[in-house]
């Protein structure tokens, strides 16, 4: 069987090369994947700031989708033919962070798609205690988004979210529009910004109350002199972090979700002065994945329609492109199946 993947190989360049299946061993699943999310942790690699943790050339990717096409020895709990998404984390179980039951962010954590070869490839070969299982009703391409939403859903709980509070979040994204769309399905006020505008159109489409500027009076118009209950920061950006703290209320949570590849000033006077919480929230749990697969099957959030546009992978140049370019693309997926 021949493959093909999506590699990066550094200086800002991907290419397209054959990728040859590697048969399940002991406890290992194959997969054909049928689509990949290409996102903002992509964008960083490509731009070379994870060079550090890459080996070269590096497949791709780690927002997936796929069916089982082989199932090695000792693996009793998964059948050629389901449906399947991969939680792309591997946890070494023995560090500090593993003990203490975080295996989600061990000390030593290898993040499939940067640490090790990732899922744009025809067949990806993975641990099966990382996979997850998708209802047969779910189109493969719904459940492509399956891994963002787990990220949504791990930040929403990391915020202890209570119905009727006000949400902020800076950045409407993928991430940001999926934290959005989960705070209100869970019975916030939420107001979304961004700096670009398409992506604010999408969020107001999408229901959301999306504000271009005056932010401040946008909150003071909804909580008076209180302020926001919680503040997501997706946006990874200086301005919205140094922002963030002045819009919270008293003991009010900002929860970092945003890489911030370099250290920006954070008000801690304003943390000191209301007791604010300051919370990160990286990557997700099991837990996290099983609620955005329940969340998908039950069809309440508008999940398609962040999907802006589908390409093969032949053109994976053109989806780096779409998503660099600053326009209204938000999610595109990659489709590894020609006839899709």
């Amino acid at each position: 069987m021949t493959g093909r993947g999506g590699f990066y190989i550094g200086e800002g360049r991907v290419l397209v090369d054959t990728a040859p299946p590697r048969l399940p061993t002991e406890d290992e699943v194959q997969v054909e994947v049928a689509f990949v999310g290409i996102c903002g942790t992509d964008l960083h690699v490509v731009h070379g700031t994870m060079d550090h943790r890459v080996t070269f050339p590096q497949l791709l990717g780690h927002e997936m989708s796929g069916t089982i096409t082989e199932v090695g020895a000792g693996v009793d709990d998964f059948e050629v033919g389901e449906k399947v998404v991969v939680r792309p984390l591997i946890s070494c179980n023995e560090c500090p962070a593993c003990l203490a039951g975080h295996r989600h962010i061990c000390q030593r954590l290898v993040f499939l798609g940067i640490d090790a070869p990732g899922a744009l490839q025809t067949h990806w070969t993975v641990p099966a205690h990382i996979l997850h299982k998708v209802p047969a009703e779910v189109s493969l391409r719904t459940a492509a988004l399956v891994e963002p939403l787990a990220v949504a859903c791990h930040d929403v709980a990391r915020a202890e979210l209570v119905p009727g509070e006000t949400v902020v979040v800076f950045g409407a994204g993928p991430i940001g529009l999926l934290i959005s769309l989960l705070a209100q399905h869970r019975g916030a006020r939420v107001l979304v910004t961004d700096v670009n505008a398409a992506r604010l159109e999408l969020a107001q489409g999408l229901g959301l109350e999306a504000v271009p500027e005056g932010l401040a009076g946008a909150v003071e118009r909804l909580t008076g002199e209180t302020g926001a209950d919680v503040v997501f920061e997706v946006s990874g950006s200086a301005p919205a972090i140094a922002d963030a703290t002045g819009l919270l209320r008293t003991r009010g949570r900002l929860v970092v979700v945003g890489i911030h590849s370099e250290p920006h000033p954070v008000d801690l006077l304003r943390v000191f002065w209301r007791e604010l919480h300051l919370l990160g929230a990286r990557v997700y749990e099991p837990q996290d994945f099983d609620e955005a697969i329940a969340l998908t099957a039950e069809d309440v959030l508008p999940l398609d329609r962040l999907v802006t546009s589908v390409v093969p992978l032949d053109d994976l140049s053109e989806a780096f492109d779409q998503l660099q370019s600053g326009g209204g693309a938000v999610k595109v997926l990659v489709s590894l199946d020609s006839t899709r």
